[in-house]
């Protein structure tokens, strides 16, 4: 099998997403160490080569699932390792801690997916074990892929709502209706549980009624909980602490006390201080330590004092932990969760009173809220048709140049009567290739290459506003060559001017623009057959060699020429 122990340097825009990513045992492929600096980064090679397994890698980073086949013959498991950087992890981090993991430090995701065939795999992020399910979930943050058999974020109408929005700037009007949306929501159970509710028996009245008081006589807050927490472990220790606080004062501070001791040597020491510098700075430091041990003393002595606690005192304090510790233990953990099961009982109680008058209070309210919606809404909407205007002209500009002349893309929006997340109405993006065809829903665009333009021409147009700052595209140049290829890889290498962009190409029009080239090849000898990633990016001789060869002949001399003049006119 052939190994590359050197790391790939791959360079490129300032661009950073991916700066290292290393794989071992993947398919093919024994060992690659590759480093990025952004940017447009195209991968080739034959057809069969194995370019699609550092796609692969990306793809097993991302969370997706990996069949054990993938892993290299011979090996017991195959390992993707990659650090990458952001400018501001704070959604990021904020994701990660409600996932138990570690947060970014510098800017810096640190990932490791180990896959094995005998054991269950393995998930570091920033070097915290955890789950395959967050691992995916992190992906969302920073990968999309477009290709075949990758999951098509264009295909879902929410997606292409969102879309739209962060192109139409909608943040702050959606957040808006959003919050209403969720009050209304709570309204309407509330409501709902009004219409159910049960009138409740005397027993239940004065249940309930018990544990509210239980609850409120406690005054309960995340900060008098640990409070009392903490005056619960001294009331328990109270008198271990006075006892062996006072034990520790005798000590140091006693008749035969170190203190006592200690300040005899430190008299003699002065009388020392003629003797010179290290007599004086050894004179100097007893006299420091005998301030320090005095101090000591008087902390323990007002350590006992403050913990000697009474015995009334005590049997308070555990009487009231013992209280909450039976809430807690029926209605959640923390704190909240008991004032939340509280305000439940409460309103429970309140609805026996007059459910009539409950539901028409509740009714009004509601009301009140659609009526706060409904302008948001007819706001947002109006946003949406200007932004879905500039949205498909743009996008069906760049399609001209990706070879469909006579393309159409188009953004129909309809208004929703009912309230909804979707904020009052919802869109659908729908293409067609040819003249003459009616346009269809993305999903039922047959042609993988066709699909690939799409998603190039509105992740072009969207730049502004996407956030996925790493993007990998397969097959983006299915079907096309020539001066179409030409501005294919032209749009990706404006698309990387904020994004990573990773694409394998077969097309040199395409590879020519790439900030960086990585070529894959495949070693076979009469036993073994393997792959190898090479970085040419940095050697022009090389790449035009490359470039020929996905021309028709590596030799040719006019093949060679060609390849030149693609790779002067992309530079």
């Amino acid at each position: 099998m052939s190994e590359i122990s050197e790391t790939i340097s791959v360079y490129g825009s300032a661009n950073k997403m991916i700066e290292f990513l290393k794989i071992n045992d993947l398919a093919l492929l024994d060992k690659a160490q590759i480093e990025f600096l952004g940017g447009f980064t195209v991968v080739t090679g034959e057809t069969g080569a194995g370019k699609s397994v550092l796609l692969g890698a990306l793809s097993i980073l991302a969370g997706n699932r990996c069949p054990k086949e993938a892993i290299r013959k011979g090996a017991d498991a195959c390992r993707v390792e990659a650090s990458l950087s952001f400018g501001d992890t704070s959604k990021i981090d904020a994701y990660l801690e409600e996932n138990g993991v570690n947060p970014c430090e510098d800017g810096a995701l640190v990932l490791s997916r180990a896959i094995s065939r005998e054991k269950s795999g393995r998930v570091f992020i920033n070097g915290t074990l955890t789950s395959l399910s967050t691992l995916a979930g992190l992906g969302e943050f920073w990968i999309d892929f477009h290709g075949p058999g990758e999951p098509q974020k264009l295909f879902s109408q929410k997606n292409q709502l969102s879309m739209l929005d962060s192109f139409a700037g909608n943040e702050k009007l959606t957040e808006k209706y959003l919050a209403l949306y969720a009050e209304r929501a709570d309204i309407l159970r509330r409501i709902e549980a009004a219409k159910n509710s049960k009138r409740l028996s005397p027993d239940e009245m004065e249940f309930l009624q018990k544990q509210i008081a239980a609850i409120d006589a406690l005054k309960l807050s995340p900060e008098s909980v640990d409070e009392l927490e903490e005056k619960s472990k001294l009331a328990e220790m109270a008198s271990e602490i006075v006892e062996k606080s006072g034990a520790i004062v005798e000590l140091l501070n006693g008749e035969n006390g170190a203190l006592g001791m200690i300040s005899g040597a430190n008299r003699l020491a002065g009388e020392l201080r003629a003797a010179g510098d290290a007599a004086l700075s050894l004179g100097r430091r007893l006299s420091e330590a005998c301030i320090e041990i005095s101090d000591i003393a008087d902390e323990f002595e007002s350590l006992a004092r403050s913990s000697d606690m009474g015995e009334d005192e005590i049997e308070a304090v555990r009487e009231k932990m013992s209280e909450w510790l039976g809430l807690a233990r029926k209605y959640g953990g923390t704190a909240e969760r008991v004032l939340e099961a509280r305000n439940e009982m409460a309103n429970r109680i309140a609805m026996q009173g007059d459910v009539k008058a409950t539901l028409e209070k509740l009714g009004v309210e509601e009301k009140g809220l659609l009526e706060k919606m409904a302008p948001v809404a007819e706001e947002i909407l109006k946003s949406r048709k200007k932004a879905a205007k500039r949205l498909s002209e743009s996008v069906q500009k760049i399609l001209g140049k990706l070879g469909f002349k006579k393309a159409v893309f188009d953004i129909e929006l309809t208004a929703q009567k009912d309230p909804g997340p979707s904020c009052g109405s919802a869109c659908e993006f729908v293409f067609s290739a040819n003249p003459g065809q009616p346009p269809l829903s993305l999903a039922k665009i047959a042609s993988s290459g066709e699909l690939a333009r799409v998603m190039l021409a509105l992740k072009t147009t969207l730049a502004n506003a996407d956030s996925t700052p790493v993007l990998v595209f397969d097959e983006v140049d299915a079907n096309v060559g020539g001066e179409i290829g030409a501005e294919v890889g032209r749009e990706l290498a404006r698309l990387a001017k904020r994004h990573q962009v990773f694409c394998v190409t077969h097309l040199p029009q395409v590879a020519a623009f790439g900030d960086n080239h990585l070529l894959v090849e495949k070693k076979q000898t009469d036993t073994s057959t393997s792959v190898v990633i090479s970085d040419i990016g940095g050697n022009k001789k090389k790449r035009v060699g490359e470039l020929a060869r996905m021309l028709g002949d590596r030799n040719s001399e006019s093949a060679i020429a060609h390849a030149e003049k693609l790779l002067d006119k992309s530079l």
